[in-house]
């Protein structure tokens, strides 16, 4: 499986049966780039917000799920958790969807705009976790101290940073240092790709830089 990152918190996740897009973003909102010819069998987007749903740049008439639920397609399985972008219960920026997908064997939870702890029930919910996408810019997610308590709490395998702070980015967030400061970790290389496997996966938990890809 290789998974590439195109900022925010735009994934696109390549296994063997599929090819999986979760949140893309309207270049415009952004300011961030998306390749022309991205396609996908399945589109998983968080929540409405014009950086996460612009589901519209995405070929190959992919199954587009929006929220809460079991689905299936192309041997790939995907639960949708209820969350909110805040920590009022969703008063002020809504609703959030966590979703565990499991792809060629390896489950991936990506948390989307994550707002708040998650509870006990959310996070038994979410079950095993081998791959960990979670938002460290602050401001309209959890911050660097928040996504370290929800690595805590979700024990990935490796856990991959998004949503934070790009020099070509609109979004004002915070940088990814705070979180990598919090995790313990230093001279950390970014890589194009994160290629891996099941049977590869590091037994502590392992953070992942990615650069941005075009």
């Amino acid at each position: 499986m290789d998974i590439y990152w195109y900022g925010q918190s735009c994934f696109k996740i390549k296994g063997k049966t599929a090819t999986v897009v979760i949140d893309p973003f309207d270049p415009e909102f952004t300011g961030l780039k998306l390749p022309k010819d991205l396609e996908a069998e399945v589109v998983l987007v968080t929540h409405n917000h014009k950086d996460h749903n612009f589901t519209e740049s995405v070929k190959g008439n992919p199954l587009v799920i929006s929220g809460p639920g079991e689905y299936e397609k192309a041997g790939v399985t995907v639960e949708g958790i209820k969350t909110y972008h805040d920590k009022t219960s969703g008063s002020e920026r809504g609703i959030n969807t966590v979703y565990h997908l499991i792809i060629d064997g390896i489950n991936i939870v990506h948390v989307g705009d994550l707002g708040h702890k998650l509870t006990e029930e959310q996070s038994s919910l979410i079950d095993q976790t081998d791959v960990l996408m979670v938002p460290v810019g602050g401001t309209y997610t959890i911050n660097a101290e928040g996504a370290s308590e929800v690595v805590s709490e979700l024990e990935p395998s490796i856990v991959i940073p998004m949503h934070y702070a790009l020099s070509d980015g609109k979004v004002e967030l915070a940088g990814v240092e705070p979180f990598l400061k919090e995790m313990g970790v230093e001279n950390i290389e970014p890589v194009p790709k994160l290629s891996i496997t099941k049977d590869k996966l590091p037994e502590e938990t392992t953070v992942a830089l990615l650069n941005k890809s075009n």
